[in-house]
């Protein structure tokens, strides 16, 4: 009994999907490979699963760039012209973006208004006061941030001058405790001086 033909349809199950797209994968390298090996031929393969992985096989004697050319010689499409005129318009595109910028900072110096009419001024006029106004927001902005820093820095001064104005304080009354009991001290040995001295008098 031979096997049942399989209907070819999306599988649903992206787990089974997946595990059917690596088997047949693995396949069709081989099948590329045999062609390579058994018919002298030139192969070149890309497969992009559905997660977006990129998976190939290029002949050993063959390079990618020499399939594509051969591929535009024999079928006479350029594969590049849709990708060279994109980027051409890209590239315009900038261009054109450039140049305005460029025009509307030689216009905002002052330059190239001559062939402005009135409306084109008035906007003109509009933008650079908008423009000044922006300017004058962020000085005051930056004015106030320096204040604040200035202000922040000015109450450490305070607070550490206070410290220091304790801490002169407390040596001061210590200093002056120590000289205190060093007169004391001091004046003790006069005071048994003249005790003797008072009895040395006595037994004359």
């Amino acid at each position: 009994m031979g096997r049942g033909k399989i209907e070819i349809k999306k599988i649903e199950n992206p787990t089974s999907r997946q595990v059917t797209y690596s088997k047949r994968r693995v396949g069709i390298m081989k099948k590329a490979e045999e062609l390579t090996v058994l018919c002298d031929a030139q192969v070149s393969l890309f497969m992009f699963s559905s997660s977006g992985k990129l998976s190939g096989y290029c002949s050993p004697s063959t390079e990618i760039k020499d399939i594509f050319e051969r591929y535009q010689q024999v079928t006479g499409i350029d594969i590049w012209e849709a990708e060279y005129q994109r980027m051409q318009n890209t590239l315009r595109n900038l261009k054109e973006i450039n140049d305005n910028l460029q025009k509307e900072i030689r216009q905002r110096k002052g330059e190239n208004l001559e062939g402005l009419d009135v409306n084109e001024l008035r906007g003109l006029e509009q933008n650079l006061e908008e423009s000044i106004k922006i300017v004058r927001e962020r000085k005051l902005r930056n004015t106030r941030e320096i204040y604040t820093a200035l202000l922040h820095e000015l109450h450490e001064f305070e607070d550490e001058n206070q410290r220091c104005s304790f801490v002169a304080e407390d040596l001061s009354g210590v200093y002056d405790s120590t000289i205190s009991m060093a007169n004391q001290q001091h004046s003790q040995p006069n005071k048994q001086k003249i005790v003797y001295e008072s009895h040395d008098l006595s037994f004359a």
